[in-house]
């Protein structure tokens, strides 16, 4: 199931949700105010004579007097609710909300004109007081400079100058403004793109540069926007990049407009409307890439995935893209799913760097934003633009993290509609000879549409180039077939992560039980499994973001991986070096049957070398999803009280499984759990990482063992040699305990 697009992004609704166009019927305010439309705000109708027969005669017009039907609240309700799912209903469903709401079919019919004529009405206010605002600020600068030009200082004395003395001065001024004014047409013609018509029509000639800069001019500062029609879409548009990290200060805003121009320097203007230009396309095409029944894509064999075209792709985009690098293979992948998110709040999450990463920790290793252009317009994220590094990775070692590089533009694109999209962009200047920067992000991001009940409709597009001779054999077919790093894998951690949330936040069940968790110390025995999470991903995957070593050792198993850092800051820890040690193997069995086993603590002690031999109980048990196995737990052997306490975490969905736990002492986890703060609390994690091997029909799964350990005193020589050698024995028995286990060769 696709994406249904609001019906706000027909070609129908460009007249309603743009500027005052040369169509647009002036008169249609004044009818509104005498007809009272904004106090009825489209919760009533009328019935009364044509215009003509009101015109009779008094007698006649008092007869025929306008007949008011207050529609009742469920009434209104119903009508709101259809209303955000299809403003423009058809004649059968029409026919079909009259016989539901006991009203006539014209009722029915006017009543959703009003609406959509509020919204076109509300709409068109906003826009006219920003152009209002717009024109002021204009008109008080130009003031300014007529001013300034009829008093010229001397550049040498700072005393008035003779009128003969500026010739000079003026013949510079003169080139500047031809300058200016070239810049002005080739950002003018960008901002036509879409304001929808000449930006030269909303503002006086300027013969001289003003502290604005003709970007600015160009692409609507402090909140001036317009309509940009993108593949037949009629979309709300309108950067605010006044307010982004390339405004203004006030001492620069003090100068003259020519010494403003010679400080920022022509290529700062020209830089930020290339990553405005680059954010427009990458929208666009976005969208396109997200349309049901399009000819972009086309339906695999099995009758439910699809692939790209690629030939409809290049003749669609062939001016966006350049050819991919020599090596380079393309990925991409789209899914639709529906998830317990408003769109406000997902939208907020993927333009904060630190909310994302922890929303999507096991997809993003790190990231940091590099520069906000704009923050967004009104308070809100709406045209927020910034540049991000990030690192995306995949639970094993034996595939690369992608270092990418990319803008990220968000806009709202009608009421309860938003687009967040990602494309690369080079912020070093020499992406091609960069041997970390591996991948290429193409646009790709999400589509979000608000459903009833705080449900929204997501549509994701995941489309990238990467360097496949950096990827083992082992797990190629998986990357290639788009579970890996696909839509697929977003949609399913969005989903999952949503459904923690909604779990944790809903009102507890009270209880007599004196054992049960308080919700505070629930809150921070999650925090503390978030901690012990967030380190057994960074030890598996090598980011750069975290301060690992590698070690060489000839004597290692074939695939595994040996990292360490030393460990002299974390107050959690006793000074020494942290290993941690991780290979991937294949097992032939579903990624199910080996997540149900591996977390079963009745089978713990068949392959858990470090544990007392017996069976595992759980003591606590925290509820992250619907399925039993997704949970937070603390576990103990069931034999003796005395026995050792895990702290575990377990989940799975649609893109793969996880299983994580940690050693803690009995001590510890009161504190946790009485507020104390978890930060002291040492968590040396263990654990799987479980996905499907990505061969179809295949059934089989990648299994990722993870182990860390403290190693005291800091001699990096002696933990190379027998820590190294320990650890490379207790893996190897470790698969084979397991293969054991599952009775597999």
């Amino acid at each position: 199931m696709y994406l249904q697009f609001h019906p706000w992004f027909a070609m129908e609704g460009h007249d309603e949700l743009g500027l005052l166009g040369e169509g647009f019927d002036t008169s249609l305010l004044g009818r509104l105010r005498d007809d009272e439309y904004e106090s009825r705000s489209g919760s009533e109708n009328f019935d009364g004579g044509s215009g003509d027969e009101q015109d009779a005669g008094d007698d006649n017009s008092q007869k025929k007097k306008k007949k008011y039907h207050r529609h009742t609240p469920q009434q209104i309700q119903e009508l709101e609710a259809f209303y955000k799912e299809c403003p423009h209903p058809d004649e059968k469903q029409r026919a079909d909300l009259s016989k539901r709401l006991n009203l006539e079919s014209k009722q029915v019919k006017f009543w959703f004109q009003n609406r959509r004529t509020q919204m076109k009405t509300q709409q068109e206010r906003h826009e006219n007081m920003l152009l209002r605002q717009e024109n002021e600020k204009l008109r008080a600068e130009n003031s300014l400079m007529k001013e300034a030009l009829a008093n010229p200082i001397c550049n040498n004395c700072g005393g008035p100058a003779i009128p003969g003395q500026i010739s000079l001065e003026e013949h510079q001024a003169r080139i500047e403004n031809a300058r200016l004014k070239d810049e002005l047409n080739r950002i003018c013609a960008l901002s036509n793109k879409f304001l929808g018509r000449p930006l030269s029509s909303l503002a006086s000639p300027i013969a001289i540069p003003g502290s604005n800069s003709g970007l600015e001019l160009g692409i609507g500062r402090n909140g001036m926007g317009g309509s940009v029609n993108f593949g037949g879409m009629s979309l709300p548009m309108g950067l605010d990049v006044g307010d982004g990290a390339f405004s203004m200060s006030p001492a620069f805003s003090s100068m003259s407009g020519r010494s403003l121009m010679g400080l920022m320097g022509n290529e700062i203007q020209l830089e930020r409307s290339m990553l405005i230009d680059l954010a427009l396309n990458a929208m666009d095409e976005l969208i396109k890439m997200a349309q049901p029944d399009t000819p972009l894509w086309i339906k695999n064999s099995d009758g439910r995935s699809e692939a790209l075209n690629h030939e409809e792709y290049a003749r669609m985009f062939s001016s966006y893209n350049s050819p991919k690098p020599a090596g380079y293979v393309t990925e991409v992948t789209r899914e639709t799913g529906v998830v317990i998110v408003n769109s406000l709040a997902l939208v907020d999450t993927l333009m904060d760097v630190d909310r994302w990463v922890e929303m999507f920790s096991t997809i993003v290793a790190g990231a940091v934003t590099v520069e906000v252009i704009t923050g967004g317009m009104g308070g809100t994220r709406n045209g927020a633009l910034q540049v991000m590094h990030a690192e995306m990775q995949m639970l094993s070692p034996l595939v690369p993290v992608r270092q990418l590089s990319f803008l990220r533009f968000c806009k709202m694109h009608g009421e309860g509609v938003w687009v967040v999209v990602d494309v690369a962009v080079d912020i070093d200047g020499n992406a091609e000879g960069n041997p970390l920067m591996n991948c290429r992000r193409l646009p790709s991001g999400c589509i979000v549409q608000d459903l009833a009940n705080g449900f929204s409709k997501i549509t994701w597009v995941e489309h990238s180039q990467y360097d496949e001779s950096a990827i083992h054999q082992l797990y190629r077919p998986l990357v290639n077939s788009g579970i890996g790093f696909g839509a697929q894998r977003w949609i399913a951690t969005l989903n999952r992560q949503c459904e923690s949330l909604a779990i944790l936040m809903s009102s507890p069940i009270p209880t007599d039980d004196p054992t049960a968790i308080s919700e505070a110390g629930k809150r921070g025995v999650l925090k503390l499994a978030q901690c012990m999470l967030d380190y057994f991903c960074s030890g598996i995957c090598a980011s750069s973001m975290h301060k690992w070593e590698a070690i060489q050792n000839s004597n290692l198993i074939d695939d595994m991986r040996i990292l360490v850092r030393k460990n002299v800051d974390d107050p959690a820890e006793s000074p020494g070096i942290v290993l941690c040690a991780s290979t991937s193997v294949w097992i032939p069995l579903s990624p199910q049957r080996v997540f149900d086993f591996l977390r079963d603590g009745r089978y713990r002690a068949e392959w858990d070398l470090l544990s007392t031999g017996e069976q595992m109980q759980e003591m606590i048990h925290i509820a992250k999803g619907q399925e039993h196995g997704n949970c937070v737990s603390i576990i103990r052997g069931v034999t003796t009280e005395s026995s050792g306490l895990y702290l575990q975490e377990s989940w799975s969905d649609a893109s793969g499984a996880m299983i994580v736990y940690s050693a803690i002492n009995g001590q510890s986890l009161n504190m946790v759990m009485s507020c104390g703060d978890s930060s002291f609390i040492p968590v040396r994690p263990s654990g799987f990482a479980i996905l499907p091997d990505g061969n179809n029909g295949g059934g089989g799964s990648l299994l990722t063992i993870g182990l860390q350990m403290l190693q005291t005193g800091h001699q990096t020589a002696k933990l190379s040699i027998e820590s190294v050698e320990t650890v490379n024995n207790l893996m190897t028995c470790t698969i084979q305990k397991i293969k054991d286990a599952l009775g597999v060769a």
